[in-house]
């Protein structure tokens, strides 16, 4: 499979699983991940998402920049780790770009909620697993009957991608 190949497969795979944990570091170098919604379907090198200026997220990307997004697809069974830098965008017209309706929930007075702000994450690198098109597709029953067994479950072939 060619480099561009695998970046479509990484661009496909994030779309399809959209929900995804954002890792960063705290300031005495713990890691901590919180759940994060996608805000940009068309996966171009760089993830977009909402939150606080205020928050953790963007007092520990400001110390920190480097993070680990990943993504899970159950459905399809592929999971996605992207790796890069995070950095504060303060850009009206990219939120506009980006709002959505569901979004209120998190964010009540809509692109006018107090603090709100963008955290851009520009990709590096990529890893994904795809065990439902490997030829030894992996359930919870395969790890549970690993466990049973001391036998270590087959998930899928890993692959490498620099974005």
């Amino acid at each position: 499979m060619t480099e561009q190949e695998q970046r479509d497969k990484v661009r496909k795979m994030v779309a399809d699983a959209r929900i995804c944990m954002v890792t960063t570091m705290t300031e005495d170098g713990r890691h901590v991940s919180r759940p994060m919604a996608l805000q940009e379907v068309e996966f171009d090198g760089d993830l977009w998402f909402f939150t606080y200026s205020d928050s953790d997220l963007v007092e520990q990307i400001g110390r920190h920049p480097q993070v680990n997004v990943a993504f899970s697809d159950p459905k399809q069974q592929n999971w996605i780790s992207i790796a890069g830098a995070a950095s504060q965008v303060e850009n009206r017209a990219k939120a506009e770009e980006l709002w959505s309706a569901p979004l209120k929930a998190w964010f009540p007075d809509g692109l006018d909620t107090p603090n709100l702000t963008l955290v851009k994450v520009s990709a590096d690198t990529a890893e994904y697993w795809e065990a439902a098109h490997s030829s030894k597709v992996i359930t919870l029953l395969g790890y549970a009957k690993a466990a049973v067994t001391g036998k270590t479950p087959d998930a899928g072939e890993n692959e490498t991608v620099r974005l």
